[in-house]
């Protein structure tokens, strides 16, 4: 190996980012080829009229993964993000009007919910209980490291955590022991939406999401998620890592065993020693690779949902509408049902929104609003065409219904401009498979070893980071498998032997 390895990145989401500044910092030489204009990938912002809207990601959870991101590119987090912590992180509304503000005060959950079910307070600090323990246990036993094969996966010190984990067992089933009311399970559930989930599917290993919004806390970094982006970009390119935006890659070259480099959809090449693809796994091997066999096997895996979006700039305020707002419909079964059997949108939606300038005013011009709102919705079906015109027509009619019942009564009055997203747009813009939002799902066959691997079983430099590659989907797992990819092209490439940057170095323990 010569001193400079190289290496090339396909696509600029936050794990690309990520992954292609740790292997900067180890001595790369690391261009990363990005289709849009911009880094970010579904992670990405637009302003229009002084409205700031970021277009995926809204929560920035799990705090101390990104600090470790941060340490490892030679600076500290609080130097990079101005956080806020949201609290209480969501006012939670169900359809009979009862309401629920999930906040880490112990005592005001406490009084709301003694209020819905006598006795439930003692249930959510048992349920927080195995919370705590399956969040640790997940990130130290299974999020947090490389599998290199079946036995490293199921040795026999892992099979007693199939139990501790509840890996076999569903998360809306499990919490039942612990609430009775259907409102609080619910409430305790809806999270795994994060992941494209439904609740009814989901191992109970996730009740680690509800432990992490109240122990390390829901947060928000002033400029927006984006601002994460931002700073990942400005690092890495400090590291020496170069970025080709509008450079969309048409193929990746194969020789014998290994991956010499790409072809751009504009005929030119680029070729390095290590080719990592951050594009939508599915789609790599479906469209960049020669692999029919495989891309056909994942094309039959499970799936997350999609989402009807909507970024609405309002030229008023509406004080109603919180920092986060859950709307639950009446029928939580039939509504998740309707979202991951028959691949539509619900009769009766649930819907996130989102209003930033509650924490953030410079995301709105002074006494306007800006609101993202997410409607969850099947992914686009071959077999079943949807017509998205009409689904985005209802869910938008639907959303302004619940908003008025909320007091946001002349909203759609207020609205000076829409701009909105259907799963063809997720697929069209970013690439993603069926338009599913949150990438490949993660029932018990579709996680650890038996989810996709972060390298390809025969072309050995070719590596594989992003939602739908081991760990799993969402911002915190996504930059985990940045830094368990390169820590194993590391391993098995190597690592040249590099002077590190002392002025990174300085600012980082300054």
């Amino acid at each position: 190996m010569n001193s400079h390895p190289t290496a090339l990145v396909i696509g600029a989401g936050i794990g690309g980012i990520a992954a292609a500044a740790r292997l900067a910092r180890s001595g790369y030489q690391v261009t990363v080829v990005e289709k849009n204009a911009t880094p970010g990938g579904r992670c990405n912002q637009f302003t229009r009229d002084g409205h700031r809207f970021d277009i995926g990601p809204t929560l920035f959870l799990m705090p101390e993964v990104f600090a470790e991101t941060f340490a490892a590119l030679g600076t500290r987090m609080q130097d990079q993000l101005d956080l806020r912590r949201i609290d209480p992180t969501y006012a939670v509304r169900f359809d009979d009007g009862a309401e629920i503000s999930l906040t880490s005060d112990m005592h005001a959950m406490q009084e709301q919910l003694e209020q819905i079910e006598p006795g439930s307070f003692g249930g959510l600090m048992r349920y927080l209980a195995e919370g705590h323990l399956h969040y640790h246990l997940s990130l130290e036993r299974f999020v947090g490291r490389n599998f290199y094969s079946y036995l490293d996966y199921f040795q026999l010190k892992n099979l007693p955590l199939l139990f501790k984990l509840k890996a076999l067992a569903k998360h809306y089933d499990n919490v039942g022991q612990y609430f009775r009311d259907p409102r609080l399970k619910a409430a305790f559930t809806f999270q795994n939406m994060y992941l494209g989930l439904s609740p009814y599917d989901a191992p109970a290993t996730f009740s680690l999401l509800q432990y992490a919004e109240m122990a390390g806390g829901v947060w928000f970094p002033m400029g927006g998620l984006y601002r994460v982006i931002e700073r990942l970009a400005a690092i890495a390119e400090k590291q020496g890592v170069r970025f080709v935006y509008n450079a969309p890659v048409q193929q990746i070259e194969i020789e014998g065993q290994r991956a010499t480099g790409v072809i751009l959809r504009d005929g030119s090449r680029l070729s390095a020693d290590v080719v990592i693809a951050n594009a939508d796994l599915p789609y790599v091997y479906r469209e960049l690779l020669p692999d029919r066999a495989e891309a056909e096997r994942l094309e039959n895996l499970k799936y997350t949902c999609s989402a009807i979006m909507f970024f609405w700039g309002v030229d008023r305020v509406y004080p109603q509408i919180n920092t986060h707002n859950v709307f639950l419909s009446g029928d939580y079964r039939a509504s998740f049902d309707r979202i991951f059997q028959d691949h539509t949108l619900p009769d009766a939606p649930s819907f996130y929104v989102h209003a930033p300038t509650r924490v953030d005013p410079a995301a709105a011009p002074s006494g306007q609003d800006t609101l993202f709102v997410l409607v969850p919705v099947g992914h686009l079906d071959d077999n079943s065409p949807q017509d998205w015109e009409a689904l985005r027509a209802r869910a938008r009619s639907a959303v302004l219904q619940r908003l008025a019942q909320a007091g946001a009564a002349d909203l759609e009055k207020h609205i000076k401009f829409e701009v909105s997203y259907t799963p063809r747009d997720w697929l069209t813009h970013y690439n993603l498979a069926k338009g599913s939002a949150f990438g490949l799902s993660h029932n018990f066959m579709q996680v650890g070893y038996l989810r996709p691997q972060n390298r390809h079983r025969r072309y050995r430099n070719l590596y594989f980071v992003g939602g739908s590659t081991h760990p799993g989907t969402g911002l915190p797992m996504v930059l985990i498998s940045a830094r368990l990819t390169t820590e194993r092209i590391l391993k098995e490439i190597g690592a040249p032997q590099v002077v590190p940057n002392l002025n990174l170095v300085t600012q980082g323990t300054s």
